[in-house]
């Protein structure tokens, strides 16, 4: 997995120009676009809101581009898959894998920036362990879902695409889920949506350095291992009909 992954980020990294700094270029340039549409023009009125909406969409762009790679990464491999008896559950893996490499350098420059906007470094950081960890199992549990929609029907690739601009706006990347003015609808929202529960876990640790909630977190910790085991069941029960579906 991890052999796979390396070797597929100096593949991309040879085919571009500025090379590994497209790791750093392409999640600023994506928050440079959201500033200027939800800061510069709609002004969106928050003092704070580079870093609010840095804190949000760095996270968001791990879940969201590794998910939509992953859930891909089978079919995308059918020519290894057609030669040998793989495990299927390694293609997500690896792309899951090279996403992780990714946002290593990602949370130094998130960590650097908040740094420079008078966020120091605080002892509530230790918070982002569990948080990051939970983050990645909820990564993994829905890229292996993907990873076997997309194997017996193809068109679930697009549907994943569009899940992903649905949680894009709710979410809470660009908008403040605590502003919502009535608090039933805040945890209504925090409750239905794990991803937006995570994005402002993420900016109560760094922003506010205030602990997430245990009870909440743990449940979605429990419910994303509960799916990753299940799906990784089925997957490797089914491993003969998903090399059929992804050569088909």
């Amino acid at each position: 997995m991890d052999t796979m992954a390396r070797m597929a980020l100096r593949a991309d990294a040879t085919r571009y120009f500025l090379g590994y700094l497209w790791w750093v270029l392409e999640p600023l340039l994506y928050v440079g676009v959201f500033y200027v549409v939800f800061e510069v023009i709609l002004h969106s009125g928050r003092a704070d809101f580079l870093v609010f909406l840095m804190c949000g969409k760095l996270v968001f762009i791990w879940f969201s581009k590794s998910v939509n790679q992953a859930a891909n990464s089978i079919t995308a491999n059918k020519g290894l898959i057609g030669r040998i008896n793989v495990t299927k559950t390694l293609f997500p893996l690896a792309v899951i894998q090279e996403g992780v490499y990714r946002q290593m350098v990602v949370f130094l420059l998130l960590f650097a920036f908040l740094y420079l906007k008078g966020y120091p470094p605080h002892a509530a950081w230790v918070y982002l362990v569990p948080l990051i960890l939970v983050n990645y199992l909820m990564i993994v549990a829905c890229s292996y879902i993907g990873a076997c929609l997309v194997c017996i029907v193809r068109d679930f690739s697009m549907f994943i695409s569009l899940s992903m601009t649905f949680l894009l706006f709710t979410s809470g990347v660009f908008w403040d889920v605590r502003a919502l003015g009535d608090p039933h609808k805040t945890e209504m929202v925090l409750a239905i949506n794990p991803l937006a529960f995570m994005l402002d876990a993420y900016r109560q640790v760094l922003m506010h350095a205030t602990a997430p909630d245990w009870a909440h977190l743990l449940q979605i910790a429990c419910g994303s291992l509960a799916l990753l085991v299940i799906v990784a069941l089925v997957m490797r029960r089914s491993s003969q009909y998903l090399a059929l579906r992804a050569l088909s």
